[in-house]
């Protein structure tokens, strides 16, 4: 009879510490799967105030908003994720270790692609240029098309799609066309030697009455150089860079009438021989 008790007593204490061990991980599976779930709606929520906050910025790059989005999203997954198995009594130090071993590893071996992402990362944060914008670099000319995390995009003015390397751009000279947003047109003629500079200035300036040429700085008569056959001369403007080659290709197109206007000639190359032992009248 005392065996029987004992035994009975025993399944007793052993059906309490199941029930306690199911009601102990109960609660931890409801606790990890609430977190998981919690955690997701967090990183949508994140990913959405990332945007809105970039949104609400006057200048930014196009690129950079789905961009700085989905890091900040995936990066509230990851801590959810960590934070998940803790709940379900893994052990999250060594969990981390692995993933550091394990991004390690794979940052040797793709050296080059995460090196074109770091400079992806810098480009979208520095922004020596951005969408739209006329840039020459590592030999390429052509407008932005996209700043990607690997590549950017650049279309010629051939209409021809060209994908380089961020890594490549980040160690090669960038020259932005527009990044100031106004450019400088100088217009070089050479006139004859009898032209009358004064009047060579009032026939030049005359073409900067166009509403393009910006007042600041004003534009200014140049004399370059005297040649041999003719006096360079240059009309020196400032205009915005959206009207900058409409506005050049125009004022070249009117500068032979507004120099015919004023009777100013445009010489031909001239060169005077003479020839050794012969009188003056017989120079060429």
């Amino acid at each position: 009879m005392n065996e029987i008790t004992a035994s009975i007593d025993q399944l007793a204490i052993i059906s309490t510490q199941m029930i306690e061990l199911a009601v102990q991980y109960s609660f931890n599976i409801f606790a990890g799967l609430g977190t998981l779930i919690i955690g997701l709606w967090l990183s949508g929520r994140a990913s959405k105030a990332v945007s809105g906050l970039l949104n609400r910025m006057p200048r930014k790059d196009a690129t950079l908003t789905p961009v700085a989005a989905a890091v900040a999203k995936y990066a509230v997954i990851v801590i959810t994720i960590i934070i998940t198995l803790s709940q379900f009594g893994v052990e999250t130090t060594s969990v981390i270790a692995v993933l550091g071993a394990a991004g390690l590893a794979i940052g040797l071996a793709l050296q080059g692609t995460l090196s074109n992402v770091a400079a992806g990362v810098m480009l979208l944060i520095l922004r020596p240029f951005e969408a739209g914008n006329w840039v020459e670099t590592n030999g390429f000319s052509g407008t932005v098309k996209e700043i990607g995390l690997f590549t950017t995009s650049i279309i010629t003015f051939e209409n021809v799609f060209i994908s380089i390397p961020n890594s490549s751009i980040w160690s090669a000279t960038i020259i932005n066309h527009n990044k100031i947003g106004s450019r400088r047109l100088d217009l070089d003629i050479g006139v004859g030697y009898d032209t009358d500079l004064d009047v060579a200035e009032k026939a030049l300036l005359s073409l900067a009455r166009d509403s393009r040429v910006l007042d600041d700085p004003a534009p200014v008569f140049l004399v370059v150089s005297y040649d041999d056959s003719a006096i360079t001369v240059r009309l020196r403007l400032y205009a915005n860079f959206d009207d900058f080659f409409a506005l050049s290709w125009d004022l070249n197109r009117q500068l032979k009438s507004v120099l015919d206007a004023h009777n100013i000639d445009i010489p031909f190359p001239q060169r005077v021989v003479h020839h050794k032992g012969a009188t003056d009248e017989g120079a060429i």
